[in-house]
């Protein structure tokens, strides 16, 4: 199986998790119809007010580096950088289950 799976962490600054939050929900309406994205979804703790879960789960490595590389994606990633204080990912790969 070569899907791709990318399953991270964005800290929020203080207070900011919301909008932080309204921009990266953008890039989910971005990522509609792009080649290579089966899920995409945006997690909010319920344990940290500042922290946001994102799961992705691609077609290979190589749609998800495409998807970088467009310029409505590269455009939100920039507006985004001023909200978050640090980011963190937990390397996963998947093998099963329902919906793959």
């Amino acid at each position: 199986m070569d899907k791709f799976t990318m399953f991270g962490q964005l800290k929020a600054h203080p207070g900011m998790r919301d909008e932080l939050a309204r921009r990266m929900l953008e890039s989910a309406e971005t990522l509609e119809g792009m080649d290579g994205c089966l899920f995409y979804i945006l997690n909010e703790s319920e344990e940290d007010p500042d922290a946001l879960w994102i799961m992705e789960l691609w077609e290979n490595k190589e749609a998800h580096a495409a998807s970088l590389k467009n310029e409505k994606v590269r455009a939100l990633i920039q507006s985004c950088m001023p909200l978050i204080a640090g980011t963190s990912s937990v390397p996963i790969r998947p093998i099963g289950g329902k919906g793959l």
